[in-house]
């Protein structure tokens, strides 16, 4: 998924991996490109997305190295999400890409390294990379050469819920299983909540998280792994047929309410019908914790906002503690740039990424960075209740699954978010859509 920062948090395990988190030290003097620890003299650009936990780290460490480096300057420019994709997939393209090129690595990263458009940066930062969690850095390789490198936080998909509403319609804890999620749905509209589930059906990709959970939960990971490696058939797997079903039943039950498809997830519309008890529920990465922080601070700090793992689905064979999401989102250097510019942002990557201030700065936005040493820091946040939890929810996945449309290369993730479309509008059949994607190449 992609977007307002596109998810929003803290350690990736990938596998049953355990993740410690503690304090990221800013002292050491890490050698630039190549070893060499002087400026470069040329500046470089930058291109990022709008709201979410990020963009008030990447501007203050922008901002710290300018005041540091007046020959050398940076030159940013932010993006909302959909804007972004299509205008840096031209730029890269055509060869005219910002220095440092934000992504979430996956089937992207791999096609940029295979036509040559990224920076190769294995051995080129040596200060860094110590301090990244393995498996959140090895995300940004591909063949086992580092071509990304993560600038900000793992993100798990949250399910979000307005406590206040929940107590109103007489609904006592966060659904833990598909019927109790049934059940809420039809408790808040009994209540008088029009939109039960919060969802911005306009951008689309809100409702691939869904799509996801429930694979996962109905047929493991495993489901998902075999499309993603190019097994044949894989799209065949029962348990996609079964999801689509699942959400046409919530489409069926009203979950999402009548307009759904006018609400942006850009602009921050699902997440403010949530704190402005429109709606009672929100399946969204934990990127938008920030924006929780941002727009509705008082809902926040009196304790109104929930959070819970999604529900499971009886029957299914995935491990409830599964989740989905982002291990990150990267900076990739650009090939097309001057090679004093990309020196230069070697070097910013390097020295600046994870110090004290880059880290200080998204603890206090509401994520935690993937740095071996952040632990301290998260306990001591004003945020330790959603930042603990989130941290336990990734530390005890026995599975963290890349958002499909990031995992996947270009023309089977559009044609993806395009037939979920259908799917949630019911102008396809489940059936349909496992057929139009077997049929993607």
């Amino acid at each position: 998924m992609i977007f307002n920062s596109r998810r929003g948090f803290l350690a990736v395990a990938a596998s049953a991996a355990v993740v410690a988190l503690t304090a990221c030290s800013g002292g050491a003097q890490p050698s630039g490109p190549g070893g060499a620890a002087s400026a470069t003299g040329a500046g470089f650009t930058a291109w990022a997305l709008t709201g979410g936990t990020s963009e008030k780290a990447f501007k203050a460490s922008f901002e710290e190295w300018n005041t540091a480096n007046p020959t050398a300057q940076v030159k940013s420019d932010f993006f909302a999400n959909d804007a972004y994709k299509e205008k840096i997939r031209t730029a890269v393209g055509s060869g005219n890409a910002p220095t440092l090129i934000y992504s979430w690595a996956g089937g992207t990263l791999q096609d940029y390294a295979k036509n040559g458009k990224v920076v190769d940066l294995t051995g080129k930062l040596g200060s860094l990379e110590p301090r990244i969690v393995t498996s959140v850095l090895d995300t940004g390789k591909v063949d086992g050469k580092l071509y990304a490198v993560p600038n900000n936080n793992a993100q798990p998909v949250v399910m979000y819920y307005n406590k206040d509403l929940f107590a109103k319609a007489g609904i006592a804890a966060a659904p833990t299983t598909w019927a109790e999620l049934l059940d809420a749905v039809a408790k808040l509209k009994a209540a008088g909540v029009q939109t039960p589930i919060a969802l911005a059906g306009q951008s689309v990709w809100p409702e691939l998280m869904w799509l996801e959970y429930l694979t996962d939960r109905i047929g493991g990971p495993d489901a998902f792994k075999a499309v993603a490696t190019g097994q044949a058939d894989a799209w065949k797997n029962a348990a996609f047929v079964q999801a689509c079903q699942k959400i046409q039943e919530l489409v069926d039950a009203g979950a999402f309410g009548d307009k759904y498809g006018s609400v942006v997830a850009d602009s921050g519309a699902d997440v403010a019908l949530l704190h402005t008890g429109k709606a009672g529920m929100l399946l969204q990465g934990a990127w938008v914790f920030g924006t929780f922080l941002t727009d509705a601070p008082d809902f926040v700090k009196a304790g109104k906002l929930g959070f819970a793992n999604f529900p499971t689905v009886d029957g299914g064979t995935g491990d409830p503690k599964n989740i989905v999401g982002n291990p990150a989102n990267f900076w990739s250097v650009s090939a097309s740039a001057s090679p004093e510019a990309q020196a230069s942002a070697i070097k910013y990557l390097d020295t600046m990424l994870f110090n004290e201030t880059y880290t200080d700065t998204l603890i206090a936005s509401g994520a935690v960075p993937v740095t071996n040493d952040a632990e301290a820091k998260v306990k001591a946040s004003d945020q330790a209740a959603f930042l603990g939890y989130a941290y336990s929810m990734v530390k005890d996945a026995p599975s963290f699954q890349l958002s499909w449309d990031q995992a996947l290369t270009a023309a089977p993730a559009q044609a993806l978010l395009t037939n979920l479309s259908q799917v949630f509008l019911k102008k396809q059949t489940p059936e349909q859509f496992v057929e139009a994607m077997a049929a993607v190449k």
